[in-house]
């Protein structure tokens, strides 16, 4: 039995970086973490590099392929305007243990079979990779195992049924690059590493997909994928090496995510469509700020219900954000309108705009929760339609008095008010600002 305060079960993206955030707030972290069993590749933004940078993350980001060209063709029109990162998570995933373990993680490879919470502690039976048994117990626990989390009794809203089937391909050695294309039942991506490794991924609506029986399952996928325009540079002079991967990657969202002495992470509370190529980055978005929540919970017992409504509001706008940054992105495709692939998503989740006009009528002020010296508390913030959660400072001013303070004055211009709280070099700029926010009139 290996006592310690939080117990993380998952050592990806999302564990990793509440791990870290925890060590720099003194407490003693274990970190449950199985080797993956396959060889997968994921394409990532440059936000998602800036969001392990600030997490703490050295040696995983060393794994990392340099910038390369994406390809996508989609509505019929091809372009060739941005790059992706191409991330092996094999080397990635040890790179990121290493980099828990130098940072004063204790890092414990293996699989949870159990976890319990008996009087106030979690106990964690962990079946070790190297062999044998290991009992960790803590009183806060850490849900980071992605998709594949249990959901331990949490209800789901649960997104349009898709299914991933990733195979492999082995060419000789080539410029890295990925490719990304729509056809009548879904969508392929397309990477190439410089090691002549290929990744021919199908994306399929899991009702209306058909699927042959597994031993047919190769060549069926093999047939779509010839005829797509995109896939033929990745399949010359390349063979199929193993057998396909079938995940699933349906967008979920627990509805609840976070409770007095546990609280879920990155895909374990919320998992979007992959379309957007940024699943580190959703994942690190709803766990950079845990580590103030967590200490919340755990200092400031108080503060229980302001720190959940905090984490679960977040999870809950990005969940959405993502999901309508996709439905938009699956509305631009109108060659199949009326295949149930695209039929079901150009229309989930629902008819909300993506982004709605600020004007100074919609823009309030009002106490929300916020993070401060690793802690939640409440705050005056701004409050807009697109930032619902509120927003605090800028470049260390406080918006939410200032922007009172010209409403209170409507007869003065707002850059004189805001130079009598500010100055006169600040004022102006900062009304400026306001004005191209939308926060006041022209």
């Amino acid at each position: 039995m290996a006592d310690t305060d939080i117990l993380i079960l998952g050592g990806g993206p999302a564990g990793g970086a509440v791990a870290l955030g925890l060590r720099r707030l003194g407490y003693s972290v274990s970190v449950v973490s199985e080797p993956r069993p396959f060889d997968a590749v994921e394409g990532s933004s440059d936000r998602a590099v800036q969001g392990m940078q600030a997490a703490g993350f050295k040696h995983a980001l060393q794994a990392l392929a340099a910038p390369s060209p994406r390809q996508v063709t989609w509505n019929g029109e091809t372009s060739a305007a941005n790059t992706e990162r191409l991330i092996p998570r094999q080397p990635f995933d040890r790179g990121l243990l290493q980099d828990l373990a130098e940072q004063g993680v204790d890092v414990v490879q293996g699989r949870v079979h159990n976890c319990q919470e008996h009087e106030g502690a979690f106990t964690a039976d962990v079946a070790l990779t190297d062999g044998g048994e290991l009992q960790l117990r803590a009183p806060f626990l850490v849900e980071a195992r992605g998709r594949a989390a249990p959901a331990a009794g949490v209800s789901r809203v649960k997104g349009t049924q898709t299914v991933s089937l990733l195979q492999y391909w082995q060419g000789e050695e080539a410029e890295p690059k990925t490719a990304v294309e729509s056809f009548e039942d879904g969508w392929a991506w397309m990477a190439m590493r410089a090691d002549g490794r290929r990744y021919l991924q199908l994306t399929l609506d899991v009702a209306s997909a058909n699927l042959p029986p597994k031993r047919e399952l190769d060549d069926w996928c093999r047939a779509r994928l010839e005829r797509l325009e995109q896939s033929a540079p990745f399949m010359a002079g390349a063979k199929p090496v193993g057998s396909i991967y079938a995940r699933t990657s349906s967008p979920v969202l627990c509805e609840r995510s976070a409770g007095d002495n546990w609280i879920r992470v990155g895909d374990a509370a919320m998992a979007v469509d992959p379309l957007s190529g940024n699943g580190i980055f959703q994942a690190l978005s709803s766990a950079l700020q845990a580590p103030a929540v967590v200490n919340t919970l755990i200092q400031n017992p108080e503060r229980a219900e302001l720190a959940k409504a905090f984490h679960e509001a977040r999870i809950e706008g990005l969940f959405y954000r993502f999901a309508r940054i996709g439905r938009d992105f699956y509305a631009q495709e109108s060659q199949w309108p009326d295949r149930p692939f695209w039929q079901a998503r150009r229309q989930w989740p629902d008819a909300e705009p993506l982004h709605i006009e600020v004007t100074p009528e919609v823009v309030t002020t009002g106490m929300r929760p916020v993070v401060e010296n690793g802690l939640i508390t409440e705050a005056h913030v701004v409050i807009t339609p697109d930032q619902p959660l509120g927003i605090w400072h800028l470049n260390g001013l406080p918006l939410a008095p200032l922007l009172d303070a010209v409403r209170a004055e409507p007869e003065r211009a707002a850059a004189e008010v805001l130079a009598d709280h500010i100055g006169n070099d600040k004022g102006p700029l900062l009304a400026n600002w306001m004005r191209q926010q939308g926060w006041l009139s022209a």
